[in-house]
């Protein structure tokens, strides 16, 4: 045992040379002034990652997980599990805020050193000495999305799954609540037999629950001049017969002439689609989907005719995609402001700075994002927008750096 242990260490080491190694030789092919500034970068960035994390952590979960520790018996070992499993999350926060602190300070030391300027005085461009930022910025933005859309949605997934197993809620087989599904088709005229697009059933459900539906109500539009309302207590899809499985309920008719018939029933067989299953898995939260989910929830929503929460879902998918590029856009922004001549930023200014910009950009981008929603603007338009208008800014403020 003891040589097969000394064997596995013996391995573990080689390995790890190995990668020590290859990680020196290639760090070594950079050049000396790459080397350089990247070395004055990434401490500030290491610390402001930190300092954002624990932040919007504190303010956004280890609060309320306290809490949930006093009143609810929480154990503190099912926290800091919820709490490793959300950081993720905060971590994609935090990095496009930590690149803008990091290049910000970074670059105004140097400035304030007068080592930006001898760099200027040997004919080293302003665009070569914030170059290594925007390339750690541009490794960060592809780390952001990496994280965003992989790690991110099965993390908080699971956070949420251990957080209401340990305080009792029995949500572990819960999949939606307040499921709505609407379905267009041919509406037939059921006096001339002609037949038109338009919708012809809206399904309401309160809750999915071990593969159930509870307290239904599924309106029926799909014969003109008749109206079917059905109410029952539960319905489950039956795989063999393709239909919805009614329970306890009633059936009430309504006629163009203003009679009704009503009729109750214990078991009722209707032919809808799967529909509304398919909308209840979907998670309630855009965030905690991946790009794929993302783009079948936004084809399912199309498909049923939801309109709005189609055009909300698209312009969900493409924030995920800028949300990574706020990385590149701090990074220019914060290197610009930075490298200006006689720059002298200290931390507590370049987080006060930083706060700022971030405040403005997401206030920016959240406009923006409400009309892409709203559908004043193309979602494409509507997400793209800031990032556009901040890397134009960002050139501005490198254009006058260089000066």
């Amino acid at each position: 045992m003891r040589r097969k242990g000394f064997t596995i260490r013996l391995s573990n080491n080689y390995w790890l040379k190995r990668f020590q190694q290859s990680f020196l030789s290639k760090w070594r092919l950079l050049p000396l002034l790459d080397r350089w500034l990247l070395g004055e970068l990434i401490p500030p960035l290491l610390f402001a990652i930190a300092a954002f994390t624990v932040v919007s952590l504190s303010v956004g979960v280890m609060f309320d997980l306290v809490r949930q520790i006093v009143e609810s018996g929480l154990s503190a070992q099912i926290a800091l599990q919820v709490l490793i499993l959300r950081l993720p999350g905060f971590l994609v926060i935090s990095f496009p805020m930590a690149m803008l602190m990091a290049t910000l300070l970074a670059y105004s030391r140097l400035s304030a050193n007068s080592e930006l300027k001898a760099l200027r005085s040997v004919g080293v461009s302003t665009n070569r000495i914030i170059a290594p930022a925007l390339s750690l910025a541009l490794l960060i933005t592809g780390l952001t999305f990496i994280f965003n859309d992989s790690i991110v949605p099965q993390a908080n997934r699971n956070a949420e799954l251990i957080l209401n197993r340990s305080i009792g809620k029995a949500v572990a087989t819960e999949i939606g609540e307040d499921i709505i599904y609407s379905r267009k088709g041919l509406i037939t005229d059921s006096l001339t037999d002609k037949k038109r697009r338009g919708l012809t059933h809206l399904f309401y459900a309160w809750k999915f629950k071990n593969d159930e539906m509870k307290e239904i109500t599924m309106v029926d539009f799909s014969r003109l001049g008749f109206t079917q309302l059905v109410v029952a207590k539960t319905a489950t899809w039956n795989e063999v017969q393709g239909m919805w499985d009614f329970r306890n309920g009633k059936i009430v008719t309504l006629s163009s002439d203003g009679t009704s018939n009503t009729a109750e029933f214990e078991r009722y067989l209707y032919p809808l689609d799967q529909g509304p299953t398919r909308i209840a898995e979907l998670p309630t939260d855009a965030n905690d989907m991946t790009v794929l989910e993302a783009f079948r929830a936004e084809r399912l929503y199309t498909e049923t005719g939801n309109i709005k929460e189609a055009r909300r879902m698209q312009v969900r998918i493409q924030e995920k995609f800028t949300l990574p590029m706020a990385c590149l856009v701090f990074g220019l922004i914060g290197s610009s402001l930075g490298a200006k001549p006689n720059t002298r930023t200290s931390r507590s200014q370049g987080f006060g700075i930083s706060v700022v910009l971030i405040l403005v950009y997401y206030v920016l981008s959240f406009s923006f994002s409400s009309l892409g929603v709203k559908g004043t603007l193309s979602p494409v338009v509507a997400a793209w927008t800031p990032v556009v208008i901040s890397i134009l800014g960002g050139s501005v403020l490198l254009k006058q750096a260089s000066n």
